[in-house]
């Protein structure tokens, strides 16, 4: 029996900013592939849909299902939470309400043909699945290690041969190469894992690309050390990078260590922005967001910037920080730990967010933006960034 797949993001909460009401959970990247993709590896089918905040209905992306707020499911349905990571293939499925469980936690909900789920249902048969729980954005960081090393092991066996001028550190076998442009005295460095350069990537002489490590469709690698990161599609990216998940079509194209990052779609990082991925006392990571103190766990963490949001040159980012939706980050060198959605600009005597961006303003930078990858802003995409702006302004 075949189960229509669902998405169902998560209420609203300061865990999951900056990305919250900007895109939907399901999109966000868990190691090499979206959430979204995950599931549907999982389930063997593609996503029907994904139940998210109203405003987002309509969201446009590549590939993105329809959009919309939480509704009935007639059967057989599958409902999975968008801040679970599944591993594997989902095993066979009770005809009955079921729902999934991860090791104590429900992680998705399912009813057979001739019912209709509206909810958790009593008396479900529980069915354990393998995978990873997210309790926010900043776990991306965290898995983003474990998953890459899985997602590139299965694609490795099939590569362009490397090219002439490029130095290899460990077995040629862990790199595999597609229709990816490189220039000579590129090292690859396969030692702690896999390195995968997908079409259109294109590699600068003077790059150090140290595994496990994918790069999108159309991404530019530019030169510097380049480390255990998922990158892409459509990005630039230069200077040292460590640990970091772009979501795609995000610039990054000057000198300037970024390390332990989630860099939303359309993010823009001024020549010289630094973040920080390691407090003084190496303890534990605290994010601060709109008054609201995370635990994240994590010794490790930088910034989480989200969508079109963008730093002037020279900016000093602490560890974990987190920049808001089409946040403007200018003013300060060194910005507060939390810059609220659509700010624009920051006091340098205060240290918090300025005035805020206008939406005419928002939506003239994306028009400006956006056709700079290849992206025309048609009214579609235009009505989207409205529904978005005004949700992050209320």
């Amino acid at each position: 029996m075949t189960h229509a797949l669902y998405l169902l993001d998560p209420d609203p909460s300061p865990a999951w900013a900056p990305f919250a009401g900007a895109r939907p959970i399901a999109e966000l990247r868990a190691g090499a592939h979206l959430i979204r993709e995950r599931w549907e590896a999982f389930a063997g089918t593609e996503t029907t849909a994904i139940f998210a905040l109203p405003h987002l209905a309509g969201f446009v992306e590549p590939g993105v299902p329809a959009v919309g707020a939480r509704r009935p499911v007639a059967g057989p349905a599958l409902i999975g939470s968008s801040t679970f990571v599944p591993r594997g293939l989902a095993p066979p499925l009770p005809p009955a309400a079921f729902r999934l469980s991860c090791n104590g936690v429900t992680v998705g909900w399912g009813v057979g043909p001739g019912a209709t789920w509206d909810g958790p249902q009593a008396n479900a048969a529980s069915v354990e699945v393998s995978g990873v729980v997210l309790h926010g954005a900043y776990d991306l960081v965290r898995v983003l290690e474990p998953l890459l090393a899985e997602d590139l092991g299965a694609w490795l066996g099939e590569s362009d041969p490397i090219p002439a001028g490029s130095s290899v550190l460990g077995d040629p076998a862990w790199i595999s190469l597609h229709d990816a442009a490189v220039e000579p005295d590129v090292v690859f460095d396969v030692r702690q894992g896999p390195v995968v350069l997908e079409s259109g990537v294109e590699v600068r002489s003077g790059t150090r690309l140290e595994g496990p490590l994918w790069a999108g469709a159309n991404t530019h690698l530019l030169g510097g050390p380049i480390r255990a990161s998922a990158i892409g599609p459509h990005c630039k990216v230069r200077g040292e990078l460590a640990c970091c998940l772009f979501l795609g079509y995000a610039n990054k194209a000057h000198d300037g260590f970024v390390g332990h990052c989630v860099i939303g779609r359309w993010a823009n990082l001024g020549a010289g922005t630094i973040t920080s991925n390691l407090k003084n006392t190496y303890g534990s990571v605290r994010l601060d967001v709109a008054g609201a103190a995370i635990e994240t766990g994590l010794t490790n963490l930088g910034s989480l910037i989200g969508d079109h949001a963008k730093t002037a040159i020279g900016t000093l980012l602490g560890t974990g920080t987190v920049i808001g939706v089409g946040a403007n980050v200018f003013g300060a060198v060194r910005p507060p730990k939390y810059v609220p959605p659509l700010a624009w600009g920051v006091s340098e005597a205060t240290a918090e967010a300025g005035a805020r961006l206008t939406k005419e303003g928002f939506l003239k930078i994306a028009e400006r933006v956006l056709p700079r990858r290849d992206v025309a802003v048609d009214d579609a995409i235009r009505a989207m960034l409205g529904r978005i702006y005004d949700w992050a302004a209320r």
